[in-house]
């Protein structure tokens, strides 16, 4: 007989993910103007939080990147989400009750997808 497999870390934490996609997708609203249009959050060996978001660039930020600029779209994007630090973390800490040890975000312009990467204190 086969031993059933462990649960997996999402399905134990499905309220908390939600709520930490859709603070994330609240914060993108109400500082980028608009959220994306697709966003999920996932847990990884309950210390990475990862969350997935997709087609999250401004009409402006668009056309910029369809004239060459994705560089430039790229640095005022990660500035400002570095300057918006302490709210992304406040959100996953308030959702999961544990302390955010590091904060990094990442955007891909083609395909638009944009990463925020967590890693849990103990």
């Amino acid at each position: 007989m086969n031993p059933s497999p462990a649960p997996d870390l999402d399905s134990r934490h499905g309220e908390e993910l939600a709520e930490v996609t859709n603070g994330i997708v609240q914060l993108f609203s109400e500082y980028y103007g608009r959220g994306p249009t697709r966003a999920k959050s996932y847990l990884l060996d309950d210390t990475y939080l990862v969350t997935v978001l997709r087609d999250t660039m401004t009409t402006v930020e668009q056309t910029l990147v369809k004239n060459g600029h994705a560089a430039q779209v790229r640095s005022v994007r990660l500035t400002f989400q570095e300057a918006m630090a302490d709210s992304f973390m406040a959100v996953v800490e308030k959702a999961l009750g544990r302390r955010v040890a590091a904060y990094h975000s990442q955007l891909l312009v083609d395909p638009d997808i944009g990463f925020e990467m967590f890693v849990l204190e103990g």
